[in-house]
């Protein structure tokens, strides 16, 4: 299921992930890295996690059958009620509605609801709503049509009423009010943490750590750093945060490049410098795991995003390092 997610945009993806995972078994048999690299760069990391511990749990729980069933299926890692009815409404034929962005917005124009889409509060309300119009001989069909609808005729912005077939009960276009639909708290302005991250050089070799395996990015690979303190410069943060982080000191070579990312609430922008390695021994605070790696050993490990905007220019880390021996 494509929560927050464009078809377009995950076609690649899935296909590459069959290619390594053609069915539940080969997926729950795969280690946890080897899932995250092939993920990689698609982003919400928790799904790779949630979608591998859920294969493990069915193949050990199970015997390798999907239960079938909510109370079970629903218990499932990283199942909730969007992908809890989508499955057992298409795979099962069982009559559950389903909820997402697409649907919220049919609803809400095709009943002039007026509670905001994006309040936790009015999910019943969708859900209730929901449930009235599915249709519980054929819920796999329902779902799968009124996600559609919205995804290509109730669209967002300039909605194609012209051709909807749902136009003669539509209240907000009876009532020409389709663009007062759905109704929306304004977000707040995102967040934005300015980062630094050094790139440690050392005998021809980088140093990589690994994030602990929940939370945001959860188990991938990245270079040591963090957030620059307010009054603090970029690189006195970098020199600091490897201290902290990995116990090194380092001396600051020069700097790589700067790079924007953006999460799904919150930006940030990493300054990137080549450091070299001084003296110490790593001492882990915060990461899980480390590594000492040539550059051409990177494509092994799964990186974030932000860290493979920056990655390509890294080589003169390496090659600094050489010359100042």
């Amino acid at each position: 299921m494509l929560q927050q997610t464009q078809v377009n945009t995950v076609l690649p993806y899935y296909r590459e992930f069959l290619e390594h995972f053609p069915d539940l078994k080969s997926l729950a048999a795969a280690d946890l890295q080897t899932v995250l690299k092939v993920w990689e760069g698609l982003g919400y990391y928790a799904r790779a996690r949630n979608l591998h511990r859920a294969a493990r749990v069915v193949a050990e729980a199970f015997d390798g059958i999907i239960p079938a069933n909510w109370q079970d299926f629903r218990k499932l890692p990283g199942v909730g009620d969007y992908i809890a009815a989508a499955v057992l409404s298409i795979a099962f034929n069982q009559p559950y509605a389903v909820i997402d962005g697409n649907v919220k917005r049919v609803l809400a124009r095709l009943r002039r609801i007026e509670s905001p889409v994006n309040k936790s509060s009015s999910y019943k309300i969708f859900r209730d709503a929901a449930d009235k119009l599915l249709d519980p001989e054929n819920p796999a069909t329902f779902n799968q049509a009124i996600m559609e609808l919205g995804a290509v005729v109730c669209t967002p912005n300039n909605p194609k009423c012209a051709c909807c077939p749902l136009q003669r009960d539509c209240l907000a276009y009876r009532t020409s009010m389709v663009e007062g639909y759905p109704k929306k708290l304004k977000a707040a302005p995102l967040p934005l943490y300015h980062i630094a991250v050094g790139v440690v050089a050392k005998n021809n070799q980088v140093l990589i750590t690994q994030r602990k395996p929940e939370g945001l990015l959860g188990g991938l690979w990245e270079f040591p750093g963090g957030r620059i303190e307010r009054d603090e410069d970029p690189e006195t943060a970098c020199i600091r945060e490897i201290k902290e982080e990995v116990n090194l000191i380092v001396k600051i070579d020069s700097y790589v490049t700067r790079v924007k990312h953006a999460y799904t609430h919150f930006k940030i922008v990493l300054d990137v410098f080549c450091c070299r390695y001084i003296r110490g021994k790593v001492k882990l605070n915060g990461p899980v795991d480390h590594r000492w790696i040539r550059l051409n050993q990177i494509d092994k490990f799964p990186f974030p995003k932000a860290n493979h905007k920056f990655i390509p220019y890294l080589k003169r880390c390496t090659a600094s390092h050489d010359k100042k021996g």
